[in-house]
């Protein structure tokens, strides 16, 4: 029911101007226990280096979220966007029929600190589209904000799959709940900080696996930010 993905499990890659952490097999990384969840492909925790960054390159049928943690992100595509995303961020992209596109740490002194989601879309050969926007803290202090889902409610953004993406920032000995409804399953990722869920403590980098119906509480030992993916049921 529920499952821990510790942290020091994660598959790791150092390039030396990137440091990245892979929750699911993902480039050299293979893991035959952890190639996606659900609907949810990659989760990479990724620390790139001043002045450096990923150049253009091309994707095409995935939807591409990237949660800023800190420093900033220089973001340029085949659509014409360009954009800088800072800590509090997060960015959408629909790779569709094919994007291409670069993300270059826009700083020459800070190192860049983002979460890189994967989401396996409903539908194939989608027109590529692009979106970010600011979630300022106090909408997710101590609180649920929703971050992405399929309809774009709450002035989410959209991505193109049965999913709802929640982010909270809690501060020591702060609760929420997660409610796990029946036909769905869960997937909390600790992006920093100590929080204790069920009577487990999870640190940065850990994340825990619901596949069941329950209500759990996330209480904050320390100043934490969490993610929170409600995802269609794992299907055997």
């Amino acid at each position: 029911m529920l499952h821990v993905r510790p942290s020091n499990s994660r598959g790791y890659a150092n390039h030396g101007w990137l440091q990245s952490f892979h929750s699911f097999s993902f480039a050299s990384y293979y893991d035959p226990e952890h190639m996606s969840y659900s609907v949810l492909r990659v989760i990479n925790d990724d620390k790139i280096a001043p002045g450096t960054g990923f150049g253009m390159h091309g994707h095409q049928d995935m939807e591409i979220i990237t949660y800023m943690l800190a420093g900033e992100l220089r973001h340029t595509d085949s659509m014409g966007h360009s954009a800088v995303i800072r800590a509090g961020d997060v960015q959408r992209m629909s790779a569709g029929t094919g994007i291409r596109h670069s993300e270059m740490n826009a700083s020459s002194q800070t190192t860049a600190h983002l979460l890189q989601i994967w989401i396996t879309p409903d539908t194939q050969g989608l027109a590529p589209a692009y979106e970010d926007k600011t979630i300022p803290l106090a909408d997710k202090q101590n609180r649920w904000a929703l971050i992405a889902s399929s309809d774009a409610r709450a002035g989410s953004l959209k991505v193109h799959q049965d999913l709802s993406l929640y982010a909270t920032v809690l501060t020591a000995e702060a609760a929420l709940p997660v409610e796990v409804n029946a036909g769905r399953c869960a997937y909390l990722h600790i992006a920093s900080g100590t929080v204790v869920i069920d009577g487990q403590q999870l640190q940065s980098g850990d994340a825990l696996k619901v596949d069941a119906t329950v209500s759990l509480s996330i209480l904050a030992v320390q100043d934490s930010e969490i993610l929170w993916f409600d995802l269609p049921e794992m299907v055997e």
